[in-house]
């Protein structure tokens, strides 16, 4: 369910079996849908926020990690069902990125879905705004 508070919404979400659960809070309308490959494979739509604005709510003991290339992102993602609700990117590493995909309720139409081309992520990584 989101709230909305003077331009801040808070949502909470999780993945597909309810083991991970977390709730988010940003006055971001802006979602980036990157296409390098493992975003393109996961489907992920990323909404990069600050710790302060995300509570992990229940589920640490089921997340696991999963690190290549650099080992900079941590794509945490759950043992039993496997979805990927959250994870630190590589971009900003000291921030969460969520996957809006696994926001509850139909939200999706709250966010402008904005292309970045991340299969050439050196090159356009200084593109990615935060707030």
């Amino acid at each position: 369910m989101a709230t909305r508070r003077d331009k801040r919404t808070t949502y909470e979400g999780g993945c597909h079996c309810g083991a991970v659960r977390f709730r988010v809070t940003t006055a971001r309308q802006e979602v980036f849908d990157c296409n390098c490959s493992i975003c393109r494979k996961k489907g992920f739509l990323h909404l990069i926020v600050p710790p302060e604005e995300f509570t992990l709510l229940r589920g640490a003991e089921v997340l696991t990690t999963y690190t290549f290339n650099t080992g900079v992102a941590q794509h945490t993602f759950c043992q039993i069902c496997g979805i990927h609700p959250f994870y630190r990117p590589r971009s900003h590493p000291g921030s969460f990125d969520i996957n809006v995909r696994c926001l509850d309720g139909t939200v999706l139409n709250q966010f402008q879905i904005v292309p970045f081309d991340g299969s050439n992520w050196e090159q356009n990584v200084h593109s990615i705004r935060t707030n």
